[in-house]
């Protein structure tokens, strides 16, 4: 893998990934152009958490196992806004765009870590005000006592 500082970051990889029980796996051929942390409602509804972790791939999208077992939803009025999870346990893998030759990669469903940090953080004026403030908290290795 390669990686470049500036705002045509690029990085030539393959990445695998798997769902939370390991249904499905894939493998994700390609560049990585960009790697954004999400705080629009519907990624924040989508994922449950404060903001969801994208990363989006110029290249191609390879089932490795479980593609039957790929559910996809798909909100009616959003152009750009689709959920695609395991059937069994939910989590959400990654979408491919095949007329944009881009791939959308949940980065909690990565197995690699990517050789690319977060870049931004996109829609601010979405974000729950609990989500990512600059309140610092403490950090535990495991559930605190």
């Amino acid at each position: 893998m390669t990686h470049q500082s500036g705002a045509d970051t690029l990085t030539a990889s393959t990445l695998n990934g798997s769902c939370l029980c390991g249904a499905v796996r894939y493998a994700a051929h390609g560049d990585v152009r960009k790697f954004y942390h999400c705080h629009c409602k519907r990624c924040r509804k989508a994922t449950g958490t404060g903001h969801a972790s994208n990363l989006f791939l110029k290249g191609t999208l390879e089932w490795r196992s479980g593609e039957d077992d790929i559910r996809f939803f798909k909100l009616p009025e959003a152009e750009r806004f689709g959920n695609q999870f395991c059937r069994h346990c939910g989590s959400r893998v990654p979408i491919a765009v095949p007329d944009m030759g881009a791939v959308m990669i949940p980065a909690g469903s990565l197995d690699d870590e990517p050789d690319m940090a977060p870049q931004a953080r996109i829609f601010l004026g979405s974000s729950a005000a609990w989500s990512c403030s600059e309140v610092p908290l403490a950090g535990f290795d495991e559930y605190p006592g």
